[in-house]
């Protein structure tokens, strides 16, 4: 029987000097008995007692004890590699994640058993800040250094630009927000807020974010403002909004980025506002910082306050975060060669980096002290530095 797919384009995009992808994840327990080991992984070296750990892993067990962030990478890494190889672009995919199986540390040594000499590699974090970047690229280095362990020649990992402005990340938050509005009762949309949440930081993780400072709440300021923008351009009806936290941990003695979303809500209460669409703006998919602090916890909130809210979707597979992935991969494979020919060479121009709002494209390779490790100094892979 013939298939109704079309046939893949015969000129296949130029994706050197990389010879694969790296999608790489926080990792999630699968599993009840995964729950503890798995907190211990996230929490190592910071001191927590076990006992805090059960409690914690407690919100797993509304869920099965299984964290849905596995579960996303597979769909999301399924839907790239169909993604490439749909436009002609064979390259091997591989997954691996910070604190579960599959670890990073195994999948890099794999790759390097295969042959793998350079790869690029899509972090399943959107934003600069010391745990949603340079952490990453701790992990980056030591993956190539367990390789290097192993006897063998690591690859070369690059990790992609930040990408909360690039189209393909906030198309799919403005289409998910538009979605959500038309969940609440027609005599609270107008009026509605659009409570654009994410994940607390410490306070001073944030004055370190970026090259300068301050990059992770700066960065979810401007891509905030752009998808309310577009809101309004499609509806017609300007929304309020803010930007607010969830998932607070640490003692309560260290200052983290506020307002809580739950207290916040309360506010927005009280002041009569007829109803919120919570759009988790800082989130990729599903985690369970969204299933629970948000769809759990949050609205849970809500419903006691008397407060319609609805939940925007994620990005999760979106297509235009599924081909963010290729436009990201064709964008620093062209970077990188102009950079090796040098930027006056013949054929050496620079791609369009595409970023909607106010602060532009990022930075391909990290400064020395980008987003710096709050206790001790670790190699990176990705950077000036590395």
């Amino acid at each position: 029987m013939p298939s109704d797919a079309a046939p893949p384009p015969t000129d296949a995009p130029d994706v050197s000097p990389y010879d694969a992808l790296l999608l790489v994840g926080f990792g999630g327990p699968e599993g009840p008995d995964d729950v503890v080991p798995f907190l211990e992984n996230v929490t190592r070296g910071r001191g927590i007692p076990r006992e805090r750990l059960v409690e914690v892993g407690a919100h797993y067990d509304l869920f099965g004890g299984r964290s849905p962030i596995n579960d996303q990478n597979r769909a999301l890494l399924a839907a790239i590699r169909e993604d490439l190889a749909a436009h002609g672009i064979d390259l091997p995919v591989y997954w691996g994640n910070r604190n579960w199986d599959p670890y990073l540390d195994d999948v890099v040594t794999q790759m390097a058993r295969d042959g793998v000499r350079r790869a690029a590699a899509f972090v399943t974090s959107a934003y600069s800040s010391y745990s949603s970047c340079r952490q990453y690229r701790e992990n980056l280095a030591g993956a190539a250094g367990a390789a290097a362990e192993a006897g063998l020649e690591p690859p070369v990992l690059d990790r992609f630009r930040v990408y909360f402005n690039h189209p393909g990340f906030v198309r799919p938050n403005v289409e998910a927000v538009l979605a959500a509005l038309r969940e609440l009762p027609e005599e609270a949309r107008a009026g509605a807020r659009i409570v654009f949440v994410t994940h607390s930081i410490p306070t001073s993780m944030n004055d370190g974010s970026g090259p300068t400072g301050d990059a992770y709440r700066s960065q979810h300021l401007d891509v905030a403002g752009v998808v309310a923008d577009e809101v309004a351009r499609t509806t017609g009806t300007t929304h309020a909004w803010d930007l607010v936290y969830c998932s607070r941990s640490g003692p309560p003695q260290v200052p983290w980025l506020e307002p809580d979303v739950n207290d916040h809500l309360a506010e927005l209460s009280a002041a009569g506002v007829p109803g919120v669409v919570l759009a988790p703006i800082g989130f990729v998919s599903d985690h369970m910082e969204v299933i629970y602090d948000l769809d759990t916890e949050a609205l849970a909130t809500a419903a006691e306050l008397g407060l319609p809210a609805a939940r925007a979707a994620t990005a999760g597979t979106h297509p235009s975060f599924v081909s963010l992935a290729r436009d990201l991969l064709l964008e620093r494979a062209a970077v990188e060669r102009a950079a090796a020919a040098g930027v006056d060479a013949p054929g050496a121009e620079l791609p369009d980096r595409p970023a909607l709002g106010d602060l532009g494209p990022c930075w391909d390779r990290c400064a020395v002290d980008c987003c710096p490790n709050p206790r001790q100094w670790q190699p990176v892979a990705g950077g000036v530095d590395a």
